[in-house]
């Protein structure tokens, strides 16, 4: 009895010790905050390109006025010295792509902030995991952060925060092993922009059972068939953690009686997992509607919103245009071969259900083992742009 107690307490030991040695400071909680880690925080800004140990802040606006890209504050801070307030943004002109952060190793990131200037749309954002030559993330950073619309409204979620004035804010947790490299691209020919941001990362290793984050930009403007495609072609096993939709309508009355359906693992003509219409998917009810004001009511909560309602100004801005996201983060949709995400379009009119061509945007957020599917090809600017 006590040599099997004793190899019971070995094996209890040897689990205890298993599971300490997977806090790698990937997983942080307000559970865990307390605990040791022997992972390296690191941060990338315009202040510090690389994010290398005590190579903050060294641009010098003196020495290096008027070079692109390095103290770009130099007029302001002319009569300030090294480790001032130098270099807090970069410029990107008109076409040209720049690297924000390229990091060696195995790690993750934790949280990125950026506000750019100019339409937010036409600044493309991209990471790339490895030694991969596609992106496993590409969207317009508008879309990327909720703000399909280039138009300001708060969200308050766990996933993404957008604060006062455009301040975008993404904590989706980002593992990558050898190597992680992000973009943004400028696509307005005729307008430089101007980017403010942070990517805060931890240096660690990274376990087998991590899977890479992915998420894709789609729009059907107009939609054809009362159906928008919101994910299609991946290959592999992974969790779908998330869905962004802006929708502009072309019609009177109410919008969202659509479905949402996920085909999964050899899912042909029937899905799985089907949705009973779209304020319910997005975690609202009965339109969205305040009835004691008669109007859509905004709300934005850790999990799920309908953050943005545009509303007609009797003027130019004619038409109803809604932002709304849902979160997979306590309800991750698990597939282990293939995943394919679709919307229906339908409204409503008296007596049934009206097929619709609205202006759909989406961004799936999800993880999967590497190499993900091809992309479908980027829209060009005038097929992103908002009117």
């Amino acid at each position: 009895m006590q040599k099997f107690a004793f190899s019971l307490l070995l094996i209890l030991c040897g689990i205890i010790t298993n599971a300490q040695s997977k806090f790698d400071g990937l997983d942080m909680n307000m559970s865990n905050l307390s605990r040791l880690s022997d992972a390296k925080t690191r941060s990338i800004s315009p202040e510090n390109f690389t994010g290398e140990k005590g190579k903050g802040a060294l641009a010098d606006p003196i020495k290096q006025k008027g070079q692109r890209n390095v103290a770009n504050a130099a007029n302001e801070a002319d009569e300030l010295g090294t480790g001032w307030k130098v270099n807090p943004f970069i410029i990107i002109n008109p076409k040209e792509t720049f690297t924000i952060a390229e990091i060696d190793g195995s790690g993750a990131i934790q949280h990125i902030w950026m506000t750019p200037t100019g339409n937010w749309q036409f600044s493309v954002i991209r990471f790339y995991w490895d030694d991969e030559k596609t992106p496993s993330v590409e969207a317009p950073i508008g879309a990327f952060f909720g703000m399909a619309w280039n138009t300001y409204a708060p969200m308050n979620s766990l996933a993404m925060t957008v604060n006062p004035g455009s301040a975008f804010n993404s904590y989706w947790k980002m593992p990558f092993r050898k190597k992680c490299k992000i973009t943004v691209e400028n696509i307005n020919p005729d307008e430089a922009m101007r980017l403010y941001y942070q990517v805060d990362y931890t240096l660690t290793t990274v376990g087998d059972d991590e899977a890479y984050f992915h998420a894709q930009y789609r729009r059907s403007n107009p939609n054809k068939g009362s159906l928008h495609t919101i994910l299609d072609g991946v290959k592999g096993k992974g969790q779908y953690v998330g869905t962004y939709m802006a929708l502009g309508t072309r019609n009177n009355g109410w919008w969202g009686e659509g479905e949402i359906k996920f085909f999964m693992d050899g899912d042909k003509d029937n899905a799985t997992i089907v949705g009973t219409g779209t304020e319910d998917y997005f975690c609202g009810s009965y339109n969205f509607e305040n009835k004691a004001k008669k109007q859509y009511e905004e709300f934005s909560t850790p999990y799920a919103g309908l953050h943005q309602v545009i509303r007609p100004d009797g003027l130019y801005v004619s038409q109803q245009r809604f932002g709304m996201y849902r979160w997979h983060i306590q309800d991750p949709i698990r597939f282990d071969s293939d995943l394919k995400v679709t919307i229906q379009d339908l409204g409503w009119r008296q007596g049934g259900y009206l097929p619709q061509e609205s202006d759909i945007i989406t961004v799936a957020y999800w993880y999967q083992r590497e190499p993900h599917g091809a992309f479908p090809k980027l829209p060009a600017k005038a097929e992103i742009e908002i009117h």
